[in-house]
Formats: structure tokens, C-alpha cells, sequence
């Protein structure tokens, strides 16, 4: 821990709302530079951990590793060794693209996982901090002053009447439907609401067991290789891959959303029929058809997939904005919970550089936090394009454009190119090499003295 003196910046008090991936991330990326002061605001009564699988590529492994978690993480994960990307309505493969020397060239190898997994091992990291604290069951009200110092209302079910806090940095990571931005953007750019993208798409997530399994000798294999397939369609495809040591295959689709669509409420879950789901893909193999039989009925769910224009600021005086809150995307490029907790390790770094005597000027802070924003905001913006113009090249259907992708695929990233971008050798290059808190630590200096 840094050496504390009579100011120390590490006495800054850090409130971060949200205790998603990354919520989790950020606190832990606080205590772990030397900050003594960190609340964690949580609207759940607990983190009661769900979800399905998680991708985690090499370039958020690296955060990880810094963050002492990467042990347990891997210890249950799936070392990913290769794609194999085929037409969903025969099974042909369209693609094989190997990646043996992923660890060999980022330092760090990519992986599938649990959710949960990925949010225990943050959590368990947060818990051995005495620095951090957790209050669960709160949620926030009212944002009644930014800077110098963030003056915040919450509601707590644990008490009738509401209550203020005061911090000196504010770090949201509440979430693609964010308060906390609602609040941020009214004050900043007397805006009453952001504007939503419509993906016109939504997704099925599913898991099946090694038991459930059992009966199908081809599913069993997909299970106990280290390679992520994905079937893809017209306007819709299937990605799938191991989790849980090989116990458990992940399965999630995306398809064309009619069910959000039609109601007239901003839901963003909901219940899903089975017969539905299987006839989204009732045009795909039968190996397909034989994973979503699996599904038992009254256990599918699906979700909309949601996004929102580019923000005009992530920063209002004291306060950011973190993950899904400022840049949600597509899942097409497995970067979501990465760039989260890539933000969240960003802000540590230059919230550190603030020097002792400026740690109460509400300039400086803010200051450093648009640093955070100007080193962020290119990279997840490109990576939110990417994603969702690798979605548009995944779902084309007949015709010239579909016939070039398909030639393209047979070169399996020879030419050092794949249409799904997950999978391009020069995409990985430009994520999975990218340190981000070498970067912030490097630049901090150059970056400030421009603002």
C-alpha cells in the first residue's frame, strides 16, 4: 500500500453504486491501489449470483491478474484453443480458426466461464478489503450536488426514511437502465433521457448439463473440447461453448426480437416459450434442434439486447460513469464485462495521480476523471462498432454479400482477417494487447495538462 501522509489521496472517499462486474471490478481495483474508503451501494438484498456463461479474453485477464483473482477464475474456466464457425442450417463448418498461442502472445490466455464464477471471485476479492464496504437493498434517489463533493440520496430497505451521503468521487456502474446517468446527463446537458439504438435483436441463454447431455455422443464432444462454436443464419445465430471444468455447455443465441418489440412496457427479461425458441431456429441442423430439445419447458428466458447512442459526456464535476451505464454493446465481440472492468481499473490508476494538495479541488477531480473518459471512450466506442457490425456480417442472408463473407471464412484467418471479428486474428491484436492501465499511467500526464 502507498505511502500515507498529513493529505493523502488515499484517503479520498469512493462511493461506487452497483455491485455488477463492473461495480465489483472498480472497488476492487481501489483497495488494491491503496484506497481506505470505498462504499459499495447495491440495489439487491444480495448478489444471489445467475447468469450464464462469460467470455474473458486475455486483455481483461490481465486486470484480473493485477487484481489477484485470476486463480480462481481460470481453476474452473475453459482454456479456449479455437473457433469453429458453420452454417446453422446444415452444420458445415464455414471456419476453423485456431488459437493455440493466445497465452504465447498477450501474457494471458482467453477463457469461458460462469457468471458466477467471475462475480464470486470479484466479490471474495472485495471481502478480504477491509477498505470496502457493502450496503445491499439500497437504491439511489437523488444526485443533489456533483462537485465539489457528490451529495447523494438513497433508500435503504432496511430503514423507512431516506438518507444522504457524501463522498468525493461518485463511480456508477449501475447498469445499462442507470439512474445514475439520468441524473448526470439532466445536470450536464439538461437532457430528460438518452436515446436508446434499437438492435431489433434478443437473445436466449441457456445452460446444459454433462447429465443432460449424455445421450448425444456429439454434444458430449463439444463439451469436453476447448473450442467455442457458432452456428450462424439468416438475422440470427447460436454461440456456444464449455464452462464449470467441461460440466456445463453454454448456449446463448440472438436472434430477431418480435416479443420486446410488440410490448408496451421497456421491459428488458422476459419469460420465453420454448416451441417459440425452436421455431426461431427451426431452420437449423439437427444437432442444434437436439441442444434446444434439451431445454426443459419453463426454464427458457430471454433477453432484449439493448444499447444507446454514444453519450455526450461519461463526467459531471465529481462523478463517472462505468460499464453498461456509458458504453452497453452487443455481445458479438465478448467485450461487455471486460470494458467494464477494464473501466473500473482505469479510474484507480489515474484517480491515483491526483497530487495530495489538489485531493478537495473539485477542478482537479474533475479533471482527472475526463482523463478517464479520453482514454476510454475511443477504444469502447470503436469496440461497440465492431461488435455491432460484426452482428450485421453474421446474420446476412442469401446473396453476393453472404458469398464473399463465406469465401472469406474458408481462408481461416490466414490473411489475417475472419468476418466474425471475435474471431480475427487482427481484431484480437488490437483488444487483447491493449493494457490499459499501462496506457493510463503513461499518458495521465499528457492527457490532463490538455484539458
Amino acid at each position: 500500500m502507498p505511502h500515507s501522509t498529513a493529505a493523502d489521496v488515499y484517503d479520498l472517499r469512493i462511493v461506487v453504486i452497483g455491485a455488477g462486474m463492473g461495480g465489483l471490478g472498480t472497488a476492487l481495483a481501489f483497495a488494491k491501489k491503496g484506497f481506505k474508503n470505498i462504499s459499495v451501494y447495491e440495489t439487491a438484498s444480495n448478489l444471489g449470483f445467475v447468469g450464464a456463461g462469460i467470455q474473458m479474453p486475455p486483455n481483461v485477464m490481465r486486470v484480473l491478474d493485477r487484481l489477484g483473482v485470476a486463480p480462481e477464475i481460470e481453476a474452473e474456466a475453459t482454456d479456449v484453443q479455437a473457433t469453429s464457425i458453420r452454417q446453422g442450417s446444415t452444420n458445415e463448418e464455414l471456419a476453423h480458426v485456431s488459437m493455440p498461442d493466445i497465452r504465447e502472445k498477450y501474457g494471458f490466455p482467453h477463457l469461458t466461464g460462469h457468471r458466477s464464477n467471475l462475480a464470486g471471485s470479484l466479490y471474495n476479492g472485495c471481502l478480504k478489503e477491509p477498505a470496502i464496504k457493502f450496503h445491499f437493498g439500497t437504491s439511489l434517489v437523488n444526485i443533489t450536488s456533483f462537485s465539489p463533493k457528490p451529495t447523494l440520496i438513497f433508500r435503504s430497505r432496511a430503514q423507512e426514511e431516506e438518507f444522504t451521503v457524501e463522498c468525493d468521487i461518485l463511480l456508477s456502474a449501475d447498469g445499462i437502465k442507470s439512474p445514475t446517468r439520468s441524473h448526470l446527463l439532466r445536470a450536464s446537458h439538461n437532457l430528460t433521457q438518452t436515446e436508446e439504438e434499437d438492435t431489433g435483436q434478443a437473445a436466449y441463454r441457456i445452460m446444459l448439463t454433462r447429465e443432460q447431455l449424455a445421450p448425444f455422443p456429439e454434444l458430449i464432444k463439444l463439451l469436453d473440447s476447448n473450442t467455442v462454436v457458432r452456428w450462424v443464419g439468416e438475422r440470427r445465430h447460436i454461440i456456444a461453448y464449455p464452462v464449470s471444468n467441461h460440466n456445463i455447455y453454454n448456449i446463448s443465441t440472438a436472434h430477431p426480437d418480435t416479443n420486446f418489440a410488440s410490448a408496451t412496457s421497456a421491459t428488458y427479461t422476459t419469460k420465453g416459450s420454448k416451441s417459440q425458441m425452436l421455431s426461431v431456429f427451426e431452420t437449423f441442423c439437427p444437432l442444434v434442434q437436439d441442444m434446444l430439445n434439451l431445454v426443459p419447458d419453463g426454464e427458457v428466458c430471454e433477453w432484449k439486447l439493448r444499447i444507446h447512442k454514444p453519450l455526450p459526456t461519461w463526467v459531471h464535476g465529481s462523478v463517472a460513469l462505468v460499464g453498461d451505464a456509458c458504453h452497453a454493446t452487443l455481445p458479438h465481440l465478448s467485450q461487455g464485462a471486460a470494458m467494464a472492468i477494464e473501466d473500473g481499473a482505469v479510474l484507480a490508476e489515474v484517480v491515483s495521480e491526483i497530487p495530495a494538495e489538489k485531493i478537495h479541488d473539485g477542478e482537479t477531480i474533475t479533471k482527472t476523471l475526463k482523463v478517464y473518459e479520453l482514454l476510454r471512450k475511443p477504444h469502447c466506442t470503436a469496440l461497440v462498432d465492431l461488435a455491432t457490425h460484426s452482428g450485421r456480417v453474421l446474420h446476412l442472408g442469401e446473396g453476393k454479400a453472404k458469398e464473399e463473407r463465406d469465401k472469406a471464412f474458408k481462408e481461416n484467418g490466414k490473411s489475417g482477417s475472419v468476418p466474425d471479428k471475435w474471431a480475427s486474428p487482427d481484431v484480437q491484436k488490437m483488444i487483447y494487447a491493449n493494457d490499459c492501465v499501462k496506457e493510463a499511467r503513461e499518458r495521465f500526464g499528457e492527457l490532463f495538462a490538455r484539458l
